[in-house]
Order: C-alpha cells, then structure tokens, then sequence
C-alpha cells in the first residue's frame, strides 16, 4: 500500500559519509513509523534506526549509535539515514521500511539500495 524507493547509496572509504534517502508514495497516510534495515550477504536483514511519523522517537541499533542520525520530512514523504564514520561492518543492502497504523511490525519495504564501505 506504501511504494518506497531508497536512493543514495554507494562505495565510500571507512571513515567516510553518506547519507541514504527513502521516498514514500501511496497511503501515507497511513504510517505510523518508518525504518531503515540492513543485509549483508549470506546474513539475515537487521534492524538499523527507526523513527515515529508524528513524534520524533527514535530508536537505533547499538552497532551504529553515535555514527547514524535517521530523521524524516513529513511534507516530501521522505525518510533520510545520514552514516558518519562509516565502517567495513556497515557494508550491506539498506532497506526502507513502513510500520503502518494498527499493525505491531513493519510490512512495507523498499527494493534497497547497496553501501559499500572499503577498508
């Protein structure tokens, strides 16, 4: 119900920056949080950061605390990760993700988008 297209990703230095961008079509209206996940290859998807739709709670995973800042801008439907001191480690396919209203996980997702961080 929500089509989400990430952007922004590429191969970076350890050490470097980046910021991922996420826009939202569809039934926006009905997020209640959005998210950004991650895989690296032969690994399950994790949980990264995420962030409410109306208040500004957030939430991140330990591994990038300190080093990610995920933030949104509601009148562009738009979800944002900016990654400072990047590392080898964060290196995976970014995903996107829609929490909507009434539901308890995530069920919307982007196609992802590749960071590489070389070392």
């Amino acid at each position: 119900q929500v089509q989400l297209v990430e952007s922004g990703g590429g191969v970076v230095q350890a050490g470097g920056s980046l910021r991922l961008s996420c826009a939202a079509s569809g039934r926006t209206f009905s997020i209640y949080r959005m998210g950004w996940f991650r895989q690296a290859p032969g690994k399950e998807r994790d949980f990264v950061a995420d962030i409410g739709w109306s208040g500004d709670s957030t939430i991140y995973a330990d591994s990038v605390k300190g080093r990610f800042t995920i933030s949104r801008d509601n009148a562009k439907n738009t979800l944002y990760l900016q990654m400072n001191s990047l590392k080898p480690e964060d290196t995976a396919v970014y995903y996107c993700a829609v929490r909507p209203y009434r539901w308890t996980d995530f069920n919307s997702w982007g196609q992802g988008t590749q960071v590489t961080v070389s070392s």
